[in-house]
């Protein structure tokens, strides 16, 4: 039988193998020198055609090493086989690692001499992953270590195993050492996890002869040696980083790592010896591993023009104010204040935006928190005392500042803390760790010195009461009398403090008091209490009853009610013991307490509004009792009781505050159903309460207004369908997409642990939860919103003669204008949807259906065409314009709900420009000539520092001021409504859609419409002349450009030729607006401007151009003005022109950081997360593809583009950072699949595929600065993109020679990248 080739090979090596072992041995007998014995065995392989080095004679000269020839002679051949490259280090240190140190105790010698083989063997890799027989040594180590099974890691690549390789030698180092120290029993799994002893190999080790206590000694030597051999792989630069790859991916690994380190450096006897080796290994330790050095590459990375100008962690900004680094969360706070109401949660993106921003700007959290607790208060300054009208006031700038800011810091640290359970959990500590971050401890600090800012802290005068009650609490609790016992409720409790001077500062403390961010602590703070407090009696004859009285038992009486009502609760406690009576209560006090929740406790409960806004949803959707089992819906039992709550929460402020705490969604569910409910009752279910009746027409009224003023109701359907992702942010707002959010919410609670409800009446099962909802669960609220849908997108019809609808139309129009009719032969009928009326009013008495008993939903679907009638009886002269608008109000005032119906038809048909204007004559209609002239210079006033022009109000005259016909019946009817509590919540809802209409109709619509309601409610002219002027901005694209460019200006402080140091937050958004500040109306800040306008234009993608293109002629400006050409000259011929040359480069840096800043804060207020999607993967594409010139007379010597590149890096990174986050998970599914686009974008320029046509040296700029960037700030982008992109990108940096950036791309790429990194690592001279 012929034997294979396969098997004659195999016996053919092991002849040769067995020929060279018995060569060794000889030469051994004879005493050859290892030089000449290497120089024959070189000669001989080759001759026998053995490639160099060889993992087979690695293993030959290890298994002949061990143990039958453990002489000095056979390990000076095997240190010459290394030397001359006849084996593998690698290879030959794992055969080496597996024999000879779990032998050590029998053969310290040979320990000894493996010691010195590592030293001088293990630290150079670079060149032993450049043979060609690499793949096959790997294959020989894995087949030794096991390297893969052991890291569970396969170790496919090169670079992976040489990880993997180094991490085990020091691991196995590690273990031995502890093991020859007696301190594995320490550790928590009290045994060694690598071979280090003889029972662990099949290797039978001989005792090793002490002969006169040398063994003893040697191995404290070798201890000592294995110690500082450890301590060397961690100060070798490329070892170090390679094992900084290990760190970072494998943590459990790593985690064991470190405490038996930690174990070693603190217990171990042989280091007490060395004081020098104990430190070295102490600071490693303390050092994280050379982790420290990680901060440096911020700099490194974000400014690599001018090293240093970013360095100042939120200080020392060259040429900027410390403001300007948070200019984001000024603008978005400001933006959180125009009326306009959101379906987010204001607490989860101001979260994300500090998290953003503490990463862009580098700086520490201390900084963060005080940059963010400055910008709060700055909104509260800015407007101490606003101006009057359908808008927010204090009340809302007041709960973002003790609220919202206040919960997304305990957001921010709850997060923090969290992880920092997790990596104890996860790293095995064997001993406990108290559990607290850095976050926390700079939040006590950043609030310690806050109190500096005294200008800053200064109460607005509504609110000086709530800021001394807060100092008095601290006063009483140093004073040692007990905070809850009500001596705060006491009348004249100011009366009993001397110099209490209670601010800004107090409240902020008490909010994170009540949040536990910090504990009572902080009244000890020097300065916190500035008054001492007289002495108090035990009993307090003044004492008023308060929350301290409910909490005792005491009934709701009506002086208690009022009480409750006027004071917020301050605990959590009070607030569950008011919502327990509401939920459990009498139906009197059911009423009473929810009266007292929609109160003081809502508006300023500050401490504990989270759970306020949460109980008002509970109370407006009660669940269905269990022994329920009527046929009527159970919530009609609940009417009166929810009519106090719609009523209580149907201010401006209110609505506002529930849109901060993310609470929009969930109110409209509950809208939803009670309007579906009441919708469908008739009007003679009544409720009386203090002698006032309600109806079911009254309940379903306030519900549906609300839930309207909750979305873009009045905006045409088809707006954001055609305009896409050009569509303002908030157009997208409509009844599915509240529930959807809603739905979504639920779900998220049933994933997630409660993070602020704790054991509260809140905290929830996830059965227990309402379920999803959807519009079909709503069939009349549906039936009506498809017909408003088609009112919006075309002409009225579809009403059919002799149909219930057509009777119920007759009924409104009799009932509006049954004087008309009757003493009229002509009639108001519904002219273009069916005949004509008769002339009279019906049999009977006159009163015959002037109310009609009609369910609300029935009226709700007639009035369209009601009004339709009668606009078209008035535009056909059969009707006066005063009459309309009193049959109108009349029709209002009958079913309150119909106003909307009203907004969205005049909406829809001021569109079509089928209605003849109306003249404001003053005969037919009202007159604005009173007050035009004076709107008209204030408009000019307030835009004036725009440098926008105003143009002519009227260019007739005043005499000839027309409006469109819907638009004039429109302000007629609104001007009928008394500006009283009772109509407050109608025009709440009717004035931000008058503003609306008004704005879409040509100028000067909305100045004419200003000048007709001042006439008629003066405190309102400074909102009125200020909406005016806003529309100066709807008609006038080039108007938008200036106002961006002014906002620019003021923010860098570039004014022409000249740049000033005067750009600042304050010059961007300034310090109020109205005409009770000294000198009445004065121009208005820009960015507030902006601010107000941006929601009206129609065309944001081409704003965004505008932005882009302003911002880089703002670079171009910085560059031409810090930096000029002479200043360049200058530069180079002074001795020290490197220094300044770097400050000014510092200066500019940070002014195109602002301006990046701003510009990425507009794109992302102005059109979300659709429109950025649109920037990174076609509008940043198009324009590097575009030459631009911005540098054509050459006056920055080219610097424009270099400082063009990272304004553009800067850009691009906080859009995606301000629309997507930073965070690991993203809740947004846009992101990996954007950003990946981009990276391949860049990876496909750099690979030469695409040809650019911008500038080289800005597209340079440009790709280093965003992916330094991404890397520095985003690192979780990178692990969502594509690992052949992320490599493609760090070789094409490679060739740049920007071998940090393109490694720690790679490290940030995870496990994946860990070979691909190693590679770069052992391929570059560090």
């Amino acid at each position: 039988m012929r034997t294979a080739p396969a098997e004659i090979m195999r016996d053919e090596m092991a002849v040769q193998w067995s020929g060279v072992m018995e060569y060794t041995k000889a030469a051994q007998e004879k005493g050859t020198d290892a030089v000449d014995w290497a120089v024959q065995l070189s000669a001989a392989l080759a001759s026998a055609g053995v490639a160099s080095p060889s993992p087979e004679l690695a293993q030959v000269l290890v298994s002949y090493l061990c143990w039958a020839n453990d002489v000095p002679l056979a390990w000076k051949y095997i240190e010459k086989a290394l030397s001359a490259g006849l084996v593998p280090p690698m290879v030959l240190l794992a055969f080496l690692s597996s024999r000879v140190i779990p032998t050590r105790h029998s053969r310290p010698a040979a320990y000894r001499l493996y010691l010195e083989i590592l030293w001088r063997h293990a630290f150079s890799y670079a060149s032993q992953v450049r043979v060609s027989n690499f793949k096959k040594i790997m294959l020989s180590i894995e087949d030794s270590l096991h390297l893969s099974e052991k890291f569970g890691v396969q170790a496919s690549e090169p670079g992976l195993l040489v990880i993997e390789f180094i991490f085990y030698i020091v691991l196995q180092l590690l273990d031995a050492t502890l093991d020859d120290e007696g301190l594995l029993e320490l550790t928590p799994e009290k045994k060694f996890r690598w071979p280090i002893r003889a029972e662990d190999m099949d290797i039978d080790g001989e005792p090793y002869c002490q002969r006169n206590g040398y063994g003893e000694k040697l191995q404290k030597i070798n201890s000592m040696k294995a110690t500082e051999l450890i301590i060397q792989f961690f100060q070798h630069k490329e070892i170090s980083k390679l094992l900084s790859l290990a760190r970072e991916n494998m943590p459990t690994h790593w985690g064991s790592f470190s405490q038996r380190l930690h174990l070693l450096s603190t217990n171990s006897s042989t280091l007490q010896n060395s004081s020098v080796l104990r430190e070295t290994l102490q600071q490693l330790l303390l050092d994280g591993f050379g982790r420290s050095c990680k901060s440096g590459r911020h700099v490194e990375f974000c400014a690599v023009i001018a090293p240093g100008c970013m360095a100042s962690p939120g200080g020392h900004c060259h040429g900027a104010t410390r403001s300007s680094l948070w200019i984001p969360i000024d603008l978005y706070l400001e933006d959180c204040i125009d009326g306009s109401v959101a379906a987010t949660n204001a607490i989860e993106i101001l979260s994300g935006l500090v998290k953003t921003l503490k990463a862009v700007n580098g700086t520490t959290w201390h900084d963060t928190f005080l940059g963010l607790w400055m910008a709060s208060l700055r909104l509260v300054q800015r407007e101490r005392e606003p101006h009057e009208g359908p808008v927010p006031r204090l009340d809302p700038r007041l709960c973002i500042l003790l609220s919202i800011t206040t919960l997304a810091i305990a957001d921010i640290i709850k997060e923090e803390e969290a992880e920092i359970v997790d990596e104890v959990e996860h790293s095995n500590q064997w001993k406990s760790k108290a559990v607290g971050g850095k976050c926390r401890q700079d939040l006590v600090s950043c609030l310690q010195i806050l109190g500096d800012y005294e200008s800053l802290l200064a109460p607005p005068p509504l609110f000086i009461s709530a800021a001394n009650q807060a100092a008095a609490k601290a006063m009483m609790f140093l004073s040692g009398l007990p905070i809850g016992s009500g001596y705060l409720e006491c009348p004249n409790i100011n009366d009993n403090a001397i110099n209490l001077s209670g601010n800004l500062w107090h409240l902020i403390i008490e909010s994170c008091i009540s949040r536990k961010l910090v504990d009572t602590s902080a009244y000890f703070w020097p300065g916190y209490v500035s008054g001492k407090m007289k002495p108090m009696p035990h009993s307090l004859p003044g004492q008023v009853p308060g929350w301290s009285t409910l909490m005792k038992g005491a009934p709701l009486t009506p002086s208690l009610v009022n009480s409750l009502a006027r004071s917020p609760a301050s605990s959590l406690a009070e607030l569950e013991k008011i919502f327990e009576v509401a939920i459990n209560g009498s139906d009197d006090d059911k009423v009473s307490a929810a009266f007292i929740i929609c109160s003081a406790s809502l508006i300023r409960g500050w401490g504990i509004q989270e759970h306020t806004v949460r109980f008002v949803v509970k109370l407006l959707s009660p669940p269905v009792p269990v022994d329920y089992s009527g046929t009527d819906s159970h919530l009609i039992c609940h009417g009166l009781m929810m009519n106090v709550v719609l009523t209580g929460i149907s201010s401006v402020d209110c609505v506002q505050i529930f849109s901060f705490h993310g609470l929009v969604p969930e109110l409209a569910g509950a809208l939803m159903a009670i309007c579906e409910v009441f919708g469908a009752c008739v009007p003679n279910i009544t409720w009386t309460t203090s002698g006032e009746e309600i109806t079911a027409h009254s309940v379903f009224s306030n519900a549906f207004i609300l839930l309207l003023r909750l979305w873009k109701f009045n905006h045409p359907p088809l707006e954001y369908c055609i305009m896409g992702d050009g569509a303002p942010v908030g157009s997208q707002l409509t009844p599915e997409y509240l529930l959807l959010l809603r739905n979504a919410s639920l779900l998220s609670s049933c994933n997630s642990t409660k993070k602020r409800d704790g054991n509260s009446l809140l905290s929830t099962t996830c059965s227990s939860l309402p379920q999803p909802i959807f519009v079909d669960s709503f069939p009349k609220l549906k039936v009506w919103y498809r017909q408003h849908q088609a009112c919006l997108a075309s002409t009225l019809s579809g009403l059919v003669h002799g149909t219930p609808v057509h009777q119920n139309v007759d009924g409104l129009l009799n009932m509006m204008f049954r004087k008309i009719n009757k003493g009229n032969n002509q009639s108001v009928g519904p002219g273009t949807s069916g005949s004509s009326l008769s002339n009279s009013s019906g049999p009977g008495s006159e009163d015959y259906h002037v109310k009609p008993m009609l369910p609300a939903w029935d009226i709700m679907e007639a009035v369209p065409f009601v009004v339709d009638a009668a606009l078209s009886a008035c535009s056909h002269g059969r009707l006066f314009p005063r009459e309309l608008a009193t049959g109108l109000k009349d029709l209002a005032d009958f079913l309150p709900a119909s106003l909307a119906t009203i907004v969205s038809y005049f909406s829809a048909e001021v569109t079509r420009g089928v209605w003849k204007p109306a003249f404001m004559n003053g005969t037919d209609w009202p007159s604005p000539a009173a007050n035009l002239s004076t709107v008209e210079e204030h408009i000019k006033k307030i835009v004036a520092a725009t440098g926008v022009d105003v143009p002519s109000l009227v260019a007739g005259g005043i005499s000839q001021a027309t409006l469109p016909l819907p638009l004039a019946a429109f302000v007629s009817l609104t001007i009928t409504y008394k500006l009283d509590k009772a109509s407050e919540r109608f025009l709440n809802l009717a004035g931000p859609a008058l503003e609306n209409l008004a704005a879409s109709c040509p100028w000067p619509s909305m100045p004419i419409v200003a000048a007709l309601w001042t006439q008629k409610v003066k405190r309102w002219s400074d909102f009125l002349v200020f909406s005016a002027s806003r529309t100066v901005f709807h008609h006038n694209n080039d108007a938008i450009v200036q106002l961006l460019r002014s906002c620019f200006t003021a923010t860098l402080g570039l004014s022409g030729d000249h740049m000033s140091s005067n750009g600042s937050v304050g010059r961007l958004l300034g310090h109020g607006f109205g005409s009770h500040f000294c000198g009445g109306l004065s121009p208005v800040a820009p960015g507030i401007l902006y601010l107000r306008v941006y929601r009206c234009i129609k065309d944001i993608v081409l704003l965004t151009e505008d932005i882009l293109s302003i911002m880089m002629q703002s670079v171009k400006e910085i560059a031409d003005t810090v930096v000029s050409k002479e200043k360049i000259e200058k530069l180079k011929k002074t001795k020290h022109g490197q220094r300044y040359g770097q400050v000014s480069l510092a200066t500019a840096m940070t002014r195109v950081k602002v301006a990046a800043n701003l510009g990425a804060t507009f794109v992302w207020l102005s059109g979300g997360s659709g429109l950025i999607q649109g920037l990174f993967q076609e509008m940043l594409p198009s324009w590097f593809l575009s030459a631009h010139e911005l540098d054509k007379e050459g006056s920055s010597g080219g610097l424009v583009y270099i400082l063009g590149g990272h304004a553009l890096a800067y850009f691009t990174l906080l859009c995606g950072m301000f629309a997507w986050g930073i965070d690991t998970t993203s809740p947004s599914k846009r992101r990996p699949r954007v950003v990946e686009a981009h990276m391949e974008f860049l990876a496909s320029a750099l690979d030469g595929k695409i040809s650019l046509g911008c500038d080289l040296a800005l597209w340079r700029a440009y790709v280093s600065g965003f992916l330094g960037l991404v890397v520095e700030c985003a690192a979780s982008w990178v692990m969502e993109v594509n690992l052949g992109v992320v490599k493609r990108l760090s070789r094409g940096l490679r060739k740049w020679n920007q071998d940090d950036l393109a490694l720690a791309l790679l490290r940030k790429r995870g496990v994946e990248a860990m070979g691909a990194a190693a590679e770069v690592i052992l391929a570059c001279q560090w």
